[in-house]
């Protein structure tokens, strides 16, 4: 069946471009499978019932989802912020590779003792996302929700492989009161007064699967805004999560840890948040998994599952130590903006029938550089030079005999410091960019990052610190500026010698 024009110039909204596809001498293996992506913005790790036994959210889809599939419960993000994971995603590539290692804004990167590293402020054009790909291949490609991979219109979606853009745009929040309609301008949809966004996108997503050409495979992305701030929640889910809350006696006194997370002495002091219990983002994490439940329905209603590839990842850690601190991330430390397991694990779970199913819990480290390896593999199309490994590898892998790698030389809004890290499983070492202090955690022993083996360790401190310069120079990496007359800060050996640690 063939999309009719008139769902076409439904789809087609002012601002967002469609691009004709023309397959000339692409010809479709009717064997290709669908691929359906979905991701969620700030969703922490142990959001989801299926990682976290105390959830205080209810997630019965993406449980569903993991029950059916399988769950990596050692999935990464390519960074503890959204646009260079997203930018991962879409590439297959580290995001320190072209230096997008920041959230993309046309403003300046916080700085604090230092000035961030220089970085861009777009997914290159030139970059081959997992849309292109697939769209050579004679995939139709439907985008739908948070973009944020470059703020001018050569960046959308439509310039990078999608046939169809629904919301996506440079922004990186559905701005002031954005979850309900009227929405911003920039989102692009006329919606009656009171329509939940999320909603929206996923009603947007299954009319697109409805009415798609039934002859070709399709790439399917839906990316929500939810969980990102502003705050928002229906009130029916508030009312019912308030009600939750003090039927179980949560007081304002058990929210936030003792110990601070960072920089008193900077006086950047960021209480973490130990407790779910926000109900505002209660409401907003049940709303994404309700949608989340209409859209796999949709696909087994439409007689699409075994014939779907479907990926659930977060693009980063929970928000726990700003902006309202909504969520907790316990067992895991920080989150958002750190370098530490609470903002680079993320949920991540797959179902591709015949490879990942009957919930399977995956050890193996996999990261958003996995994703595009993955639909490649499945897809049947010749695997490219990527960053990442299908996860049909990670699943046969009963081991972590890989490293996998962080760069973030900024200053997080969320008070996360400048530095990298490196995981050769189950040892994480993190180094500190300002002054080159380095900290090795056991993560099968210690997944909170309580204990630093660095200097009871210094030979695997030292092995480990030079494949990650290594990798670093690799990636032509950028680091932290001194301000005008003040002292450098720390460079990598190949750049200079490295300060001691201390």
């Amino acid at each position: 069946m063939a999309i009719e024009s008139g769902t076409l110039r439904r789809l087609a909204r002012p601002g967002f471009m469609m691009v004709a596809l023309t397959l000339g001498a692409v010809a479709f293996a009717g064997s290709s499978p669908n691929v359906l992506l979905i991701i969620a913005d700030d969703y922490g790790w142990a959001d989801v019932s299926a990682n976290n036994e105390e959830c205080f959210y209810e997630t019965p889809a993406l449980d569903a989802l993991a029950a059916s599939g399988a769950n990596f419960v050692h999935g990464y993000a390519a960074s503890p912020v959204c646009s260079p994971t997203r930018a991962s995603i879409m590439s297959g590539r580290y995001p320190s590779r072209g230096h997008m290692t920041e959230w993309f804004s046309a403003g300046p990167a916080r700085s604090m003792s230092y000035l961030s590293a220089d970085r861009a402020s777009a997914l290159p054009n030139q970059a081959v996302t997992i849309a292109e790909h697939l769209r050579a291949a004679g995939y139709q490609t439907f985008f739908a929700g948070k973009w944020h991979l470059g703020d001018a219109d050569r960046h959308l979606p439509t310039f990078q492989g999608f046939d169809v853009n629904i919301a996506g745009s440079g922004r990186g929040n559905p701005g002031q009161d954005g979850f309900f309609a009227p929405y911003q301008p920039f989102i692009g949809l006329d919606a009656p007064e009171g329509e939940h966004l999320p909603a929206r996108l996923t009603d947007e997503t299954i009319s697109y699967l409805e009415a798609r050409d039934t002859d070709r495979p399709f790439l399917a992305v839906l990316s929500y805004y939810s969980v990102h701030t502003p705050l928002q929640g229906r009130d029916d889910l508030v009312e019912k999560y308030e009600a939750r809350r003090d039927a179980l006696g949560l007081t304002d006194a058990q929210r936030f840890g003792d110990e601070e997370q960072v920089w008193p002495d900077r006086g950047d002091v960021r209480p973490v948040r130990v407790r779910q219990d926000h109900a505002v983002y209660a409401a907003m994490v049940e709303a994404m998994d309700e949608h989340i439940g209409r859209l796999l329905g949709a696909v087994d209603r439409l007689g699409l599952r075994n014939d779907t590839v479907v990926i659930f990842v977060s693009d980063n850690g929970g928000l726990s130590t700003a902006e309202g601190s909504p969520t907790a991330n316990l067992p895991l430390r920080g989150g958002k903006g750190w370098l530490y397991e609470g903002g680079i694990r993320v949920p991540m779970i797959a179902r591709w029938p015949g490879v990942l199913d009957n919930g399977r819990a995956i050890k193996a480290p996999a990261i958003t550089n996995d994703i595009l390896p993955t639909v490649l593999d499945a897809a049947g199309i010749a695997m490219p030079q990527t960053d990442g490994v299908s996860f049909r590898d990670l699943a046969v892998n009963t081991g972590a005999d890989r490293p996998l790698f962080f760069h973030y030389p900024h200053y997080g809004n969320q008070g996360g410091f400048p530095g990298g890290a490196m995981i050769d499983w189950p040892w994480k070492l993190i180094q500190r960019y300002e002054d080159g202090r380095v900290h090795l955690y056991d993560l099968d022993a210690d997944v909170g990052e309580s204990t630093d083996l660095a200097e009871t360790m210094p030979e695997r401190v030292a092995e480990m610190r030079a494949r990650f310069e290594s990798w670093l120079e690799s990636q032509d990496a950028r680091f932290l500026n001194a301000r005008p007359g003040e002292a450098e800060p720390w460079r990598p050996g190949y750049l200079r010698e490295p300060m001691p640690n201390n």
